[in-house]
């Protein structure tokens, strides 16, 4: 039987970001589920979600979504005992910084960018699109072609990710979590720093693995065929 996939994207955009890596999967033979982001601080969401991934073998999340993907792994180790494989693009479990996890966005920039996002959503979207795209040569063609797939998002919804990405740490999970965990991060990337890939590796859990690839933040977007070359070398791998 194909292995079964839930693909979660990022924060702001929508689904038809992660088309593309979608489509380049199911071409690998994987059964492949695009789900946008949901609020995961609601109890009652977050058990839907749960029972969704329960039926699936892998469990992939771009960005906010690969915190999601996290956060779901958990649950269901916890609620059915079953360790799914865990896949993050671009992500960081601890998105702003705190005492223990430094290498995040700073606690000043993100309310700025939370309050910039209150005052004018259209601009503040835009902006967050462009450092999506930022730190390789083809930024602006990346940008325009961002710009074509993003998808009109519920102003609550964009809200509820914002209060993920502020308060979700997730370290622990990682630290703990003794399923097998791929961690796979951008050079470039504008977002999340690549010395995240370094806190990563020294979680010492046992079946971390993290690689670090050239490419902005949105490398699952205009980079989709390397990273489902990744995602497939590393599901061979540990099957």
């Amino acid at each position: 039987m194909n292995q079964r996939i839930l693909l979660i994207t990022g924060w702001g955009g929508g689904t038809k970001l992660l088309n593309s890596l979608q489509q380049t999967l199911q071409q690998r033979g994987y059964d492949v589920e695009l789900i946008n982001i949901f609020n995961a601080l609601d109890d009652a969401v977050l058990q839907q979600y749960v029972e969704k991934a329960k039926n699936v073998d892998v469990i992939i999340g771009w960005s906010l979504g690969g915190q999601l993907a996290t956060l779901l792994v958990d649950q269901v180790e916890k609620q059915y005992a079953e360790q799914k494989v865990l896949i993050t693009l671009a992500s960081n479990p601890c998105f702003v910084a705190n005492t223990e996890w430094q290498i995040a966005m700073d606690q000043s920039t993100f309310q700025n960018f939370k309050q910039s996002f209150e005052n004018d959503a259209i601009t503040t979207l835009k902006k967050f699109g462009y450092m999506v795209c930022q730190g390789v040569e083809t930024t602006k063609a990346d940008f325009l072609t961002l710009q074509s797939l993003i998808q009109a998002q519920k102003i609550e919804l964009l809200k509820e990710g914002l209060a993920l990405l502020e308060n979700l740490n997730l370290v622990s999970i990682l630290k703990n979590y003794k399923g097998h965990q791929y961690h796979l991060q951008a050079k470039q990337d504008y977002l999340v720093n690549y010395k995240v890939s370094e806190n990563l590796s020294k979680l010492g859990a046992k079946f971390l693995d993290v690689e670090l690839i050239s490419g902005s933040h949105g490398f699952p977007v205009f980079k989709s065929d390397e990273t489902t070359d990744k995602i497939c070398q590393y599901l061979q791998k540990i099957n």
